[in-house]
């Protein structure tokens, strides 16, 4: 029973590495990849700590035509009161 077992395993290893090599073939000869590439999220500097926030989960704050991102309460906060 347990020969049986790992006869299955390796072989379903075995399949996930063929369809793996022909998925890699087939993206080879189309020249366009399955899979999108997502690109980065340019970070914005804190101008209180220098800790580095990604803006869309970031606290904000617009004045003068210019936004700063902050990274807490506190360092907004400490921003407002300058």
């Amino acid at each position: 029973m347990l020969k049986i077992l790992l006869l299955g395993v390796l072989l379903i290893i075995v399949a996930r590495m063929f369809w793996r090599v022909v998925d890699g073939i087939i993206e080879g000869v189309s020249g366009q990849p399955r899979q999108q590439v997502r690109s980065g999220v340019k970070l914005q500097r804190d101008p209180i700590c220098g800790t580095y926030v990604a803006p869309g989960s970031a606290l904000s704050l617009t004045a003068g035509g210019t936004t700063q991102y902050f990274c807490s309460e506190k360092c907004r906060n400490e921003y407002l009161a300058r």
